[in-house]
């Protein structure tokens, strides 16, 4: 058969069932297939889109999300959602086009190198020189994208090539790469030190990151910290993998996290680090971050462990694995449990004194958090969130209680403005009987508001709560804070109007401005069939608070 329809043997055979992309001249013969292919294929607007949908689905589901892109300004249209999967380890596999081979190295039309380009921000990359070996290149990119710690993968696959024909059989084998065999048990040895460093501490939290919701360890945290009162707290990209509300939740922690969650940190004499990285929002200034604690680091991979904080008991593995082990470690030492009971004293005082908190907006008046309290009592809590980058983010990373994980998808690491739409269209995608709601910013979502038409084209009834301030927010809060007031090109305006937007492409389209009504309005949105976008006019200059400057100690929280 044609190479192109072994690609599309291959990807069945891992069990694709959806594909998000556009065609070109390069990838035409990848197209011819789909014709044929029993494949569900989502043609977005633009390749970004695309790539950001496969994302989305990947973090709703679990699977492998696949993007389709041409060569040249289509692969490169690639490259933000590349770098964001790589920085948040987001399972996926993108396969480009690429002109003829007798071309490459001419600088043919639409010719780019992208293997080259992508070489920084992919787990690996397949340069396709022999049409025989896509199925095999399919087969690793899915292994390699959905073990260890996840990432992208990159299949380039030049047209002539994806048009020879080939001897197909499908292939069953485990898929076995040379020198790729990431340690998933983790360390008994070091487990049971970590166990015993944890039943001697007096101060521990437990520091918790997106690695918990990419291994589907969150039961497993769960068990681990009702094994004792551990306090818990999460980055951005690890909520929901712990229940909030919950006794032993200290909310989010970092930049725009809780006093609490920061406060417990900087006076903690033990951090337990479970697939978290030690970045810079979460750190702050690195010389003074938890500056009374020893570290057990768990992460799936070894290139974290005290790459930005030394740890003195590293554990690399899978996080469900360990966690598992660790807890039934931690039961057979039989702790005392009051030990804790000063330090749950001190963190209850600090939770009294320094709740999350606003000054309610006069009138009809609809401040931001408020906006996050509504469409969190709108959808129940229960729903799939997708959210743009910036000042609307945190805000619902804040007032929002995230019960359970994989319903909180947004940019994490790369902060991708414009993720929100396509994200939410391939978590809609992937889990149609869910409710997905795409919390944008008004100066995200002009980023890929083009996905609109991707919406109603495939009929996602995905439904947009625009949080409009008519700024670019946290930029505009930065301008303010840091910079003497002085507002650079961060002015929004009033244009587009989002809701003459909305109906250009078919969605409906609401405004909504009276705190009063809000949560209904809200609600009779979600009711509408098929994609909505709701504009809803907040208070234009609202900070995110708390915040620890950039470059801070936790302790110099401010607001």
């Amino acid at each position: 058969m044609r190479a192109a329809d072994a690609l599309m043997e291959s990807l069945k055979a891992e069990g694709v069932e959806h594909v998000f992309g556009i065609p070109g001249g390069a990838n035409l013969p990848t197209y011819d297939a789909l014709v044929d292919a029993d494949l569900k294929h989502i043609q977005v607007r633009h390749e970004q889109g695309g790539g950001h949908a496969a994302e989305g689905y990947a973090k709703a589901s679990g699977r492998v999300g696949v993007a389709f892109a041409t060569s040249g300004p289509g692969a490169t249209n690639l490259v933000t959602a590349i770098a964001d999967a790589i920085m948040d380890s987001v399972p996926t596999v993108f396969i480009t086009g690429q002109v003829r081979t007798e071309l490459i190295g001419t600088d043919g039309f639409q010719e780019a190198d992208v293997t080259g380009i992508t070489l920084p921000i992919v787990k690996h990359s397949f340069q396709v020189t022999d049409p025989r070996h896509i199925p095999e290149y399919v087969h690793e990119a899915f292994h390699v994208a959905s073990t260890g710690r996840p990432g992208p993968v990159l299949i380039d696959v030049p047209q002539d090539l994806s048009r020879a024909d080939i001897e197909y059989e499908p292939d069953t084998d485990p898929v076995e790469l040379p020198g790729y065999k990431p340690s998933t048990e983790g360390n008994i040895k070091q487990i049971r030190i970590a166990a015993k460093a944890m039943a001697n501490a007096t101060k521990p939290v437990m520091y918790t990151g997106g690695g918990v919701v990419n291994a589907n360890a969150s039961e497993e945290l769960r068990e681990l910290c009702a094994s004792d009162r551990f306090p818990v707290t999460s980055t951005v990209m690890g909520l929901g993998a712990f229940p909030a509300p919950h006794e032993q939740w200290l909310g989010m922690l970092g930049m725009h996290g809780t006093r609490t969650a920061n406060y417990a940190m900087d006076n903690a004499d033990l951090i337990v680090a479970v697939g978290a990285r030690f970045d810079d929002r979460i750190t702050g200034k690195l010389s003074e971050f938890a500056p009374r604690a020893k570290f057990i680091h768990i992460d799936i991979d070894p290139a974290e462990i005290s790459k930005n904080v030394p740890a003195h008991i590293p554990i690399v593995g899978d996080a469900k694995q360990v966690l598992t082990k660790l807890s039934k470690e931690y039961r057979a030492l039989q702790t005392d449990p009051a030990r804790l009971d000063s330090w749950w004293k001190q963190i209850h005082a600090w939770q009294e004194e320094y709740p999350l908190h606003y000054e309610p907006g006069e009138g009809g008046e609809i401040k931001p958090q408020f906006m996050i309290e509504a469409m969190y009592r709108a959808t129940g809590g229960d729903a799939i969130i997708t959210s743009d980058v910036g000042q609307h983010q945190m805000w619902c990373a804040q007032y929002f209680d995230f019960k359970e994980p994989r319903r909180w998808i947004n940019s994490g690491g790369l902060g991708t403005m414009g993720f929100g739409l396509p994200a939410a269209i391939g978590a809609k995608v992937a889990c149609p009987d869910d409710q997905v709601v795409c919390l944008a910013g008004d100066g995200s979502l002009v980023m890929n508001c083009q996905e609109l038409a991707t919406a109603v084209h495939h009929d996602i009834p995905v439904k947009i709560f625009l949080m409009n301030n008519g700024y670019m927010g946290m930029v505009r809060q930065w301008q303010e804070l840091f910079w003497d007031g002085r507002y650079s090109h961060v002015d929004m305006g009033e244009f587009p109007d989002f809701v003459k937007l909305a109906e250009a492409y078919g969605v409906t389209g609401l405004r909504l401005t009276d705190k009063t009504t809000l949560v209904e309005d809200m609600k009779r949105a979600i009711a509408i069939d098929g994609p909505v976008l709701v504009d809803v006019r907040v208070t234009r200059e609202e900070n995110t608070y708390p915040m620890i400057p950039a470059g801070q100690a936790a302790r110099e929280m401010v607001g």
